[in-house]
C-alpha cells in the first residue's frame, strides 16, 4: 500500500519519513557541490577574464572557502536531526517494540525538529548560493568588472535559487501550520 492510501499514524508518519527522506537526499546533492566548489579553491587561479584588475584575489577564494563551509556545517545538521526524526518515527511504527516496549514521540518535539531540519536546509542554501557566487567570480571574473557572461551567471543565480528558497519555505510553513500529526492513538 502507498504511503499516501495509509490510514492512521503510520500512514501519517510514512508521509513525514519520506518527507525527511527527500530532505536527506537533496542536502546530500547540495554537499556534493559544496566540495566541487571547493576543489576551486586554489590561490592565483586565473579566471577566464584576461583584464588583470578582474581577476579575483585572495579573499575571494577565503570567502569561498568560509561559505562552503558554513553551507556544509547547515546542511549536515539538518540532515542528522531529520535522520534522528526518522529512527524516532521508525522506532514508533516498529511492530518488533509493539509487544514489549513503548516509543513515545512528543509532537511538539517532533514540529521542532521538522523546523530546525527545514531551517537548517534554507540557511545551507543561502550560503551554497553566496559560495557559488564566488565560484562565478574565480571562473569568469569579478562581478563588479561587467563582464556578461559574470553578470548573466549570477542574475540567474540569485532569481532561480532565491524563487525555488520561496517555494520551499511556503510549502514548509504551510505543512508546519497545517499538519495535524497525531502519533498516540
Amino acid at each position: 500500500m502507498a504511503p499516501s492510501e495509509n490510514s492512521g499514524s503510520n500512514g501519517k508518519t510514512s508521509v513525514v519519513v519520506t518527507a525527511l527522506d527527500g530532505v536527506i537526499n537533496v542536502n546530500s546533492l547540495f554537499t556534493i557541490a559544496i566540495f566541487v566548489g571547493l576543489s576551486l579553491a586554489t590561490p592565483g587561479q586565473k579566471s577566464l577574464n584576461s583584464s588583470e584588475r578582474c581577476q579575483p584575489g585572495i579573499l575571494t577564494v577565503k570567502q569561498l572557502v568560509i561559505f562552503e563551509v558554513l553551507s556544509f556545517s547547515f546542511f549536515l545538521f539538518s540532515s542528522l536531526v531529520a535522520q534522528a526524526i526518522k529512527l524516532s518515527l521508525n522506532l514508533l511504527g516498529s511492530e518488533e517494540l509493539a509487544h514489549g516496549f513503548s516509543v513515545v514521540v512528543n509532537e511538539r518535539l517532533l514540529k521542532t525538529g521538522m523546523l530546525m531540519t527545514a531551517i537548517s536546509s534554507v540557511m545551507g542554501c543561502l550560503f551554497l548560493m553566496v559560495s557559488m557566487l564566488h565560484v562565478i567570480e574565480i571562473k569568469t571574473g569579478r562581478l563588479f568588472c561587467g563582464a556578461k557572461s559574470t553578470i548573466i551567471s549570477v542574475t540567474f543565480l540569485i532569481i532561480l535559487v532565491v524563487s525555488g528558497l520561496l517555494v520551499y519555505i511556503s510549502a514548509a510553513w504551510y505543512a508546519f501550520t497545517h499538519a495535524r500529526v497525531h502519533l498516540h492513538e
